[in-house]
């Protein structure tokens, strides 16, 4: 697991220093001398990150005269390298990405935050029977994540180290989401693993898989980790935002009015505003998973003040690069935007 570890570490920093060379000889940033804005959403078809699709559904973006283009990558850890090697203008994905990001050096903002809890259940295979209860049992076991260094990179060594599981004794493989990760635990190739809506009811529904631990509403996230947990949001390069507040105001006030569309309909109405491709073929399911993760999501786009220094515990045990880190949470997210939402 280290070996491999550093090796994924080593070919990140090679694609990222080509990314950045790429962007430097393409002249400005995409979206720097254009009313184009790019977002990379990690995984568009995740429930976690409905606001973003939704806004770009509603027309909200058109009304806040936005030129927003939507792209997906499965592993929020590779939007993020898209943010700093300056393809994209912003990213949805996790919070506990701008605290990671500022140990590296790198500083990165919330604008927007979307949810206060993860979204996410950690699965086990059903055909494991009782060999997987709890955390504890996990040492040696191969679990899924969408990507090495990602969110669910860290949420999963969080709740081995609880259970006594050293970060070590686990063997973490990237999978993604959605039908890779369904295929990988459906073969054997994974004994359990960390995914969001709608993969996870949809292992549930056909037998394959069932739950160690439940991260989908925020009383079982305040349970489980001890305080919220604030997960999808918009981040984007703090030079960036200052350098555009007009625009970051404008992306703010679509997202904070989804979010109150989200508040105010039923998971059913917000469902038919979706492409059906979002179903993957079971619109009844995702219909009840939506009903049932609607109070992750936040009513206004603030950040829960109990948040940050959970997710900061959270990178302390389970992120090499923040422990012993001094992190300066304040610089991890602002509400000046939602603030100002009118």
């Amino acid at each position: 697991m280290a070996r491999s570890g550093r090796s994924t570490a080593r070919r990140r920093a090679t694609w990222l220093l080509l990314r950045l060379l790429a962007a430097a000889l393409a002249g400005p940033a995409f979206g720097a001398d254009s009313d184009r804005i790019v977002i990379m959403v990690g995984g568009i078809d995740k429930q976690i990150y409905l606001p973003a699709p939704l806004a770009e559904q509603l027309g909200y973006f058109r009304d806040e005269g936005l030129d927003v283009e939507l792209q997906s990558e499965p592993s929020g850890v590779h939007a993020e390298d898209e943010l700093l090697a300056g393809a994209v203008q912003g990213v949805v994905g996790f919070y506990d990405h701008t605290v990671d990001l500022q140990a590296k050096g790198k500083a990165v903002v919330s604008v927007v935050q979307f949810s206060q809890a993860p979204g996410e259940v950690l699965l086990v295979a059903a055909r494991l029977g009782d060999a997987l209860r709890s955390p504890a049992d996990l040492k040696g076991r191969v679990l899924g994540v969408t990507g090495l260094g990602s969110s669910t990179n860290f949420l999963t060594i969080f709740l081995a180290a609880a259970g006594g599981v050293r970060a070590s004794e686990l063997n973490l493989v990237p999978v993604g989401a959605g039908a890779t990760f369904i295929t990988a635990l459906k073969q054997g190739r994974i004994d359990g693993g960390m995914t969001t809506e709608p993969t996870a009811s949809r292992l549930l529904k056909s037998g394959a898989a069932r739950i160690m631990v439940d991260l989908r509403r925020p009383d079982e996230t305040e349970r489980v980790l001890g305080g919220l947990y604030p997960a999808a949001c918009l981040y984007m390069q703090s030079a960036w935002v200052e350098a555009h507040r007009v625009q970051v105001q404008r992306l703010a006030n679509a997202f904070v009015r989804t979010l109150r569309f989200i508040q105010t309909h039923g998971a059913d109405e917000i469902a038919a505003r979706m492409p059906p491709d979002y179903y993957a073929g079971d619109r009844e399911l995702y219909v009840r998973a939506l009903a049932n993760g609607k109070a992750t999501f936040t009513p206004d786009g603030r950040m829960p003040a109990s948040g940050p220094p959970t997710v900061l515990r959270v990178l302390a045990a389970s992120s090499k690069a923040v422990q012993g880190k001094q992190i300066d949470l304040a610089r991890t997210y602002t509400t000046t935007f939602v603030d100002a939402v009118k």
